[in-house]
């Protein structure tokens, strides 16, 4: 069963019970040929949750890459991931961007803003996550990191006055359901389905993110 927080229709967010991050992680390489790899976990030490990496004071426990040469393991092969996940079943689901999609990244606030002004406007999107840290991530088609600048100046904003970075090569985004610590895990705002396959361009929802993004620093 599925429940959904009820901001707007395209703002549900479905929480996934009873599906082993082995079987997602296979999931997101097999039905969305998205390359994954294994982050760090979380470990009990002393009745506390800890990173699996050692820093007690880790600012994404068990969130994070485990490893410095993560992206030559990321991989979009169901069988290599399998084998991954098998050595280490409770290893986080990392996404790397800048491959099969870029991510725009924007406050949890101005993201929930965003898709209900997109939902009027009735614009195709693509997967968004909704993380514990209070972001969203909006998955658009590569290339955005280069676009995104000068989109922002030509909607008259200094890309520095607002809280909205794209994600490309070299980046990466936790994917449901991993776990930031005691904070919760990362969920779907808009879930991955048949109908959003076909990713959108930075282009087609730049506006109001923007938007958005500038509402919400001039609250602040």
């Amino acid at each position: 069963m599925e429940e959904t927080i009820g901001v707007t229709s395209a703002a549900q967010i479905p929480k996934q019970r009873g599906e082993s991050l082995l079987d997602t992680a296979v999931r997101y390489a097999e039905e969305r040929h998205w390359d994954v790899f294994p982050g760090t976990w979380l470990d009990s030490v002393e009745g506390a949750e800890r990173c699996s990496c050692g820093d007690a004071a880790c600012a994404r426990p068990g969130a994070h890459p485990a490893r410095e040469d993560w992206a030559t393991q990321a991989t979009g092969s169901a069988t290599v991931a399998r084998r991954l996940w098998s050595k280490q079943p409770k290893a986080s689901i990392l996404l790397p961007t800048g491959r099969t999609f870029d991510a725009i990244d924007v406050p949890e606030t101005a993201g929930f803003l965003a898709l209900a002004r997109m939902e009027r406007m009735e614009l195709t999107l693509g997967p968004v996550t909704c993380t514990p840290d209070r972001r969203m991530q909006f998955f658009v088609l590569p290339g955005a990191t280069v676009k995104v600048p000068d989109l922002v100046r030509k909607l008259g904003w200094p890309p520095a006055a607002l809280d909205l970075l794209a994600l490309g090569e070299g980046a990466y985004v936790a994917a449901p359901p991993t776990r930031f610590g005691a904070s919760g895990a990362v969920q779907w705002a808009c879930r991955p389905t048949a109908a959003n396959r076909w990713l959108p361009d930075a282009e087609e929802i730049i506006s109001p993110l923007s938007y958005a993004c500038g509402r919400e620093g001039r609250r602040r």
